[in-house]
């Protein structure tokens, strides 16, 4: 017997027979017509629900940190996710027209063996981010249990751990909150963002509204200028500002760019898919990230001092609404953490070992990573961060842009990816194209991301500025080292 496809708007669905036992598991076969339950609503909801979290909240405090207005810092974040919104819709392209996950769409540029690096290296990223995400939600937790017991979970900071016992509880309690909807799978995760995401957007504009009220007006929220003088002698100040700084809000979602496929799978359409990213990401992020410049600059007014962090804000407003306030911090972040940051390391891991490994166990090993990674130590390094890995995450992007869309035309054999012999196995498993345009690609990085980390004490300004374009220095290179290769090394 033969694989047999069925085409419907351009959507593939397909029944494949005959394919290898240890390259696959249920989570992982192509979405069947019943599967296909998210329309442009729901994934724009998915989007929502990711964007409104702490992590974004805190990405204009960066910026204007930096020197930037409130409405640059804006702009930047706007400008960043209008860029990585186009190789998110492409690679999405590729989930909704075959319904296959990201770790098996991998296998056409890099093999079904070779698939299996950078499907971990993304999922360790997102372990990294979960991680964060956590903390964050415990660290909401911790403050509604002191605020309604009078301090009563307060206490020293533990030696080794660098918090207290009762921040280390409260990160476990919220850790193991996620456990049950990585127990229930990925519709569970779209029935949560889909009900969160107006309870978010509400709360977001009712703090937007609580901060004009307090402050007297728009006025004298907005009123901190810019540390830059464009058109003046520091103009050249704000630009190298500027450009390290959009790279670092691209990597915010570059992760997401990668694994999208692991949504979009679900979509029932093309145009869902399109339409549900194109509203659910670049406006919602602008959106959120004046909020959080506005009602920091209201709390200049209000309290005498900015306050940045939303959890020692809601400290400052006093009463029941801190409950309220920390509750939709707590939605928001663990909204944002499932779909972020499980789903894709879940699949990565599986990956590994797809016949022993199922989504579910993947996502348990997620937070297993998540949980030993000092995330409270991590976030203090969150922008250094943003920019070492975008220069990992841009050559990955670039590869299966060009595989997909150069090389194979949007046309693959979805059967061949699961099938050690198939069209796609290359040198046993492993395509040395991919592989190597992979190398090539992180390699113009590696000067500034080992003086960033503090292995080399400095670089010289050629490789510095590179580094400063991370993501897309490493994107063109190995996408076009990835075509180079694969006509040279796959005759």
């Amino acid at each position: 017997m033969s694989d047999s496809t069925e085409v419907v708007d351009g959507v593939h669905y397909t029944t494949l027979t005959g394919i290898d036992a240890d390259l696959y598991n249920e989570d992982q076969l192509p979405t069947t017509r019943e599967q296909r339950t998210w329309d442009w609503v729901a994934i724009a909801a998915l989007w929502v629900g990711m964007v409104v979290c702490i992590p974004t909240y805190l990405l204009a405090s960066y910026l204007i940190g930096a020197g930037m207005s409130w409405d640059q810092a804006v702009m930047t974040i706007l400008l960043a996710n209008i860029i990585v919104l186009v190789p998110m819709v492409l690679i999405g392209h590729a989930g909704t027209k075959y319904g296959i996950p990201f770790p098996v769409l991998l296998r056409s540029s890099f093999g079904p063996a070779g698939a299996k690096i950078p499907a971990v290296a993304r999922g360790i990223v997102a372990c990294g981010w979960f991680g964060i995400q956590t903390w964050v939600g415990g660290s909401a937790i911790y403050v509604i249990i002191n605020k309604l017991t009078g301090g009563a979970i307060d206490g020293d900071v533990i030696g080794f751990l660098g918090i207290n016992g009762g921040q280390f509880v409260c990160f476990l309690a919220f850790w193991a909150l996620h456990l049950y909807f990585i127990k229930n799978g990925t519709e569970s995760i779209r029935w949560l963002e889909t009900y969160a995401a107006p309870f978010l957007l509400a709360m977001g504009l009712a703090l937007l509204a609580w901060a004009y009220v307090n402050a007297g007006g728009f006025g004298e929220m907005l009123s901190t200028p810019s540390q830059f003088d464009v058109g003046q002698p520091k103009e050249g100040q704000f630009w190298s500002t500027f450009w390290p700084s959009l790279t670092g809000m691209v990597g915010f979602w570059a992760t997401l760019a990668l694994n999208i496929p692991d949504f979009t799978r679900h979509a029932k359409t093309q145009k869902d898919q399109f339409k549900g990213q194109a509203i659910g990401l670049p406006i919602p992020m602008a959106l959120f990230a004046f909020i959080a410049s506005a009602v920091t600059s209201a709390t200049v007014v209000i309290f005498g001092a900015p306050i940045w962090d939303p959890i020692a804000l809601t400290e400052q407003m006093g009463g029941f609404s801190v409950v309220i306030a920390l509750f939709a911090l707590i939605v928001a972040t663990l909204t944002t953490n499932l779909a972020a940051n499980v789903v894709a390391p879940a699949h990565g891991f599986a990956n590994l070992a797809p016949s022993k490994i199922n989504l579910r166990q993947g996502g348990y090993i997620t937070a297993a990573i998540g949980l030993v990674m000092f995330p409270w130590i991590l976030i203090n390094h969150i922008i250094g961060w943003l920019l070492a890995y975008s220069a990992l995450l841009g050559p990955i992007a670039g590869i299966m842009l060009a595989d997909y869309y150069l090389l194979r035309k949007q046309e693959l054999v979805v059967g061949d990816l699961f099938r050690h012999n198939g069209i796609y196995s290359a040198s046993n498993g492993v395509n040395w194209a991919g592989m190597l345009a992979l190398i090539i690609g992180i390699l113009p990085n590696l000067p500034g991301f080992l003086n960033g980390v503090g292995i080399t004490e400095s670089v010289s300004p050629f490789f510095g500025m590179i580094y400063t374009y991370a993501w897309f220095v490493g994107l063109f290179v190995a996408g076009a080292a990835y075509l180079v290769l694969a006509k040279v090394m796959n005759k």
